[in-house]
């Protein structure tokens, strides 16, 4: 890493002791001194609780496999800044990432914006400039007041929305629908994921207010799973016996809602084949979620009370217990909640520090585990906490590290031996 990389990262790490500002004057002001970037692109916007990294990476392979060079931005990133903002599934260099802060800064300073605002920023100038044709841009948190919302998209996504970041976005699930129903546009169409009823209702009721279609899951497109294939099919969209290397049958009602939205696009004058959805399909990855690594190890980046009962319906069709759990929490993620899902499925609990600030104290998280009768250790470093597990469990049994993405990151960069660069393409 050069000096002045590490010197820009320690700059805009320095802008999260802003925290977290929902609104969007400030991305505004900003991206209007830039000159409005986000005004040339072509945009599909995407916002949910879960799946909407791995919708949006499915999204950026099946333009790879179009030949068609697109840009993607998605947050967090797992070890290296710059997988938040990648050109035709690449990530960018780190020189373009200094050349980009830089440019950036001074009006960053002048507005005190959050971290966020700055990257959401940074990422439509670079696709801007490097003259993407499309761009698929992830919220960061709920829709209706989240940074990327100051664009005007060609289509937007809404990937499953489930409750979580309640302090800010409600403690109701329909609280939380409205709010990511926010990125709804008048003349700009939607398509959701399979949904709660009550958060469908929220959905049909926006999308009439402003007059626009709403595809739905089950409705106008279809995904029906079969031995370790899938099918996808809509309006002018048949895919059949579809293999992808995203483990879980959520992944494929995540890879249908993509595969919709360019079927979608397509009726719309973009040019892309079948032959093409169906390679972008096949050949997406998504590190850290439901990712397996030699010796029968699998992590995943489950951190709220939905992600959890996804990865607890993977468990059980893959007939999996007696695992050995290293897990840690954010102090905001329902703890209880996710246990409950995981612990019928484990042997033996390894409690661990994700590197967050608002971490479950170790002995607290223990301690609830211990309630359930479970041999429970705790090691406050995550990386002894893995090598504890390492230690104990035999060669036949499974070790998961689930609870928290940031643990997820910690754990993987140990094991694996270079993750400088995480492809997301096959």
């Amino acid at each position: 890493m050069a000096p002045d990389y590490q010197e820009s990262l320690a700059y805009l790490y320095s802008l999260q002791f802003f925290g977290i500002k929902l609104g969007l004057e400030n991305i505004r002001e900003l991206l209007s001194r830039i000159g409005n970037p986000q005004e040339s692109l072509r945009i599909i916007h995407i916002a949910g609780t879960n799946g909407k990294g791995s919708t949006a990476a499915t999204l950026a392979n099946i333009f790879h496999a179009a030949n068609i060079p697109a840009g993607l931005y998605t947050s967090p990133h797992l070890h290296s800044f710059t997988e938040r903002i990648r050109i035709d599934t690449q990530q960018i260099s780190e020189s373009e990432a200094v050349e980009l802060i830089d440019e950036l800064r001074p009006h960053a300073e002048a507005l005190r914006v959050t971290f966020f605002e700055f990257t959401t920023a940074m990422a439509l100038l670079c696709f801007q400039r490097r003259g993407v044709q499309w761009v698929i841009l992830e919220t960061g948190l709920g829709g209706r007041l989240d940074a990327t919302n100051v664009v005007v998209p060609d289509l937007c996504l809404i990937t499953p929305i489930a409750l979580d970041h309640t302090a800010h976005l409600g403690t109701e699930l329909t609280e939380v629908a409205a709010e990511k129903a926010g990125i709804f546009k008048s003349g700009v169409a939607a398509i959701s994921a399979a949904q709660d009823a009550a958060v469908t209702t929220v959905l049909q009721q926006r999308a009439a207010q402003l007059n626009i279609p709403l595809l739905q899951f089950g409705r106008d497109y279809h995904c029906c799973s079969e031995d370790g294939s899938f099918t996808v099919s809509g309006p002018g969209l048949f895919l059949d016996k579809v293999k992808t290397t995203l483990a879980g049958r959520h992944q494929q009602q995540n890879l249908a809602l993509a595969a919709a939205a360019i079927s979608f696009l397509s009726r719309q004058g973009l040019e892309i084949s079948p032959g093409a959805i169906q390679e972008g399909l096949g050949k997406v990855r998504w590190p850290g979620r439901l990712e397996w690594l030699p010796d029968r190890i699998l992590l995943d980046g489950a951190h709220n009370p939905a992600g959890a009962k996804i990865l607890a319906a993977y468990l059980r069709q893959q007939k999996l217990d007696k695992l050995h759990l290293v897990v840690g929490c954010k102090a905001d993620k329902q703890s209880d909640e996710l246990l409950s899902e995981l612990l019928p499925f484990v042997s033996r609990v390894y409690v661990t520090l994700p590197p967050v600030d608002d971490a479950v104290p170790v002995e607290k998280l223990a301690q609830k585990v211990r309630n359930s009768g479970i041999v429970t250790s705790e090691y406050p470093d995550p990386i002894v906490a893995i090598q504890a597990a390492l230690e104990h469990r035999s060669m036949e049994e499974i070790i998961l590290v689930a609870g928290s993405l940031f643990l997820v990151a910690v754990v993987r960069e140990f094991l694996l031996p270079d993750v400088a660069s995480l492809a997301i393409a096959g």
